[in-house]
């Protein structure tokens, strides 16, 4: 099994071989810069974070007046102590009312 060494030269001969001599370089500027970049946002993060908000103020309390007193419902009489509604004339199909 090969050892951590053996595997760094195979993994260069491999990038060597697919991507040429020219772009290996070009590549490692790249990954430098993106890795700087990173860690600058990194630290603009923990910048923001460390940075402590104005202590704001709870909004006042207003006073309100204690809720007035509602009264009761009106008690519903029962069904039995309901006028009674007229009765309806039942008329035959057909007959006009006048």
């Amino acid at each position: 099994m090969p050892g951590p060494s053996e595997w760094i030269v195979v993994a260069i001969v491999a990038l060597v071989v697919i991507f040429g001599a020219k772009k290996i370089p070009e590549m490692a500027r790249s990954m430098g810069r993106a890795q700087s970049e990173f860690k600058k946002g990194m630290k603009e993060g923990q910048a923001d974070l460390d940075e402590t908000p104005p202590a704001a103020s709870p909004p006042p309390v207003a006073a309100t007046p204690p809720p007035a007193a509602t009264p009761p419902p009106a008690a519903v009489p029962p069904a039995a102590t309901l006028p009674e509604a007229a009765p309806t004339e039942q008329r035959p199909e057909g007959t006009a009312t006048s």
